[in-house]
């Protein structure tokens, strides 16, 4: 965005664009939120342990602003860490209706991506986007903390995208 004054010198001209930061409100609100991510844990197996790390002091996600709730109605992210199975799915779509919007969902593992290792198993769903929709796909068997850092860096860079944007852009 270029400021256009009258009356101000060349320097002045350039000291305001180097030191005046022009935004829209629409893109400092998904600044703060996706600076402020609060996610409801949903740990189902193996893959909640390596959640549970990168949230313990090793790892540390409260730098990234990633504070975990135990609530859904204080969540605006669910992590969804392990297998779901049939009769979990139900408990898993009321938990998200709770959550107010916008909300967000990462499938984290390849169990709650695709079934995993279960996916001939009668009572295992098949990816836990046929349940809610997902925003971020973490693979791995468990995904390390890494992974999981990475995965919610990617969920904060399309938070601010859609604020650009002004669209919602869906993973289904």
């Amino acid at each position: 965005m270029e400021l256009k004054l009258d009356n101000i010198t060349p320097e002045e001209h350039e000291e305001l664009q180097r030191t005046v930061f022009m935004s829209t409100i629409d893109q400092v609100k998904a600044w703060a939120r996706s600076n402020s991510l609060w996610p409801m844990t949903f740990g189902l197996a193996c893959c909640a342990i390596e959640m549970m790390g990168t949230g313990a002091a090793h790892y540390d996600l409260d730098r990234y602003g990633v504070i975990f709730r135990a609530s859904p109605r204080h969540s605006d992210v669910m992590i969804v860490a392990g297998t779901v199975t049939k009769k979990m799915a139900p408990l898993l779509r009321r938990l998200y209706d709770q959550m107010p919007e916008p909300k967000y969902v990462i499938a984290m593992g390849v169990c709650a991506t695709a079934g995993g290792p279960y996916i001939k198993s009668y009572a295992v769903v098949k990816g836990v986007d046929q349940i809610v929709p997902v925003d971020v796909y973490i693979p791995g068997c468990p995904p390390n903390p890494a992974a999981l850092i990475y995965g919610i860096n990617k969920l904060q860079e399309k938070i601010r995208y859609e604020a650009k944007t002004g669209k919602r852009v869906t993973s289904r």
